[in-house]
């Protein structure tokens, strides 16, 4: 597993506080403004709009909320919706880490100076679209609850015409989670076919995955870029960060600490 996803793993075991919250409420009703915007305001129609509006109730954001977000993407909210535009910045971390960035911007100023500053003060850089873009793929990535033996897992992922899978505990309550890839083109699909073969799907998204790793075995680097990533997903306007890093549990518990 990517350094970066072990990462996510470890921060989901740190209690949610409410500054916090309300932060992730912002960037799901983002996520709905701009996937209204883009496609069909009906959930139905729009597959974007119908994860994003899964991922907000999951999240406890009231329907009066969601209901606000998706008439602004589509216009029935005065020109709010308008503004916002997604954006994707590249760069490199402390050590030559590629790291991949995106975000929901109604000002794209202000969000590429604050993105060069979180770089900047973690001895990375900002560079130009496309500088590490290639080395990630788009990946459409479904997790599903594991409550299955492994043979018939196998036998739903071929049936979903799935590429691949990780298995990993939800520290969070316990449940044991399948993390299934497949090609990004056909992440509704494969969703269905896991519904239809009686899997509970926890969550779906499009996902950019490194297709090469920098290993990390400095604790110093380590500590950099991990407050690099902390410091861009801190940032109201973004919305995920990939890096293509790797490091044991052991020195990324150390540079955390």
């Amino acid at each position: 597993m990517a350094g970066h996803s072990k990462w996510a793993n470890i921060k989901r075991q740190k209690a949610v506080v409410d500054s916090k919250k309300a932060q992730i409420f912002a960037r799901l009703s983002r996520e709905m403004i701009v996937a209204a915007r883009q496609g069909l305001p009906d959930p139905n129609a729009n597959f974007q709009l119908r994860s994003a509006i899964e991922k907000a109730k999951a999240a406890g954001i009231p329907n009066e909320n969601i209901e606000r977000a998706i008439a602004k993407g589509s216009g029935q909210w005065g020109q709010d919706g308008d503004r916002w535009e997604s954006i994707r910045y590249e760069g490199y971390g402390p050590g030559g880490v590629a790291v991949l960035i995106e975000a929901f911007t109604d000002n794209r100023n202000r969000t590429a100076a604050e993105v060069r500053l979180a770089f900047t003060k973690q001895n990375g850089n900002l560079g130009e679209t496309g500088c590490v873009g290639w080395m990630f793929d788009r990946k459409g990535v479904v997790t599903l609850m594991h409550s299955d033996t492994e043979d018939r897992l196998l036998d739903a992922l071929l049936t979903a015409d799935a590429e691949t899978y990780e298995i990993a505990e939800d520290d969070e309550n316990g449940e044991t989670l399948v993390e299934v890839f497949c090609n990004g083109d056909r992440l509704e699909q494969t969703v269905q076919s896991f519904k239809t073969q009686g899997y509970t799907v926890r969550d779906s998204e499009l996902r950019w995955i490194p297709n090469n790793l920098v290993e990390v075995t400095d604790e110093e680097q380590a500590r950099k870029l991990l407050k690099l990533i902390d410091a861009l997903e801190d940032l109201d306007d973004i919305q995920s960060v990939t890096a293509n890093f790797e490091m044991q549990v052991d020195l990324m518990t150390a540079a955390i600490a």
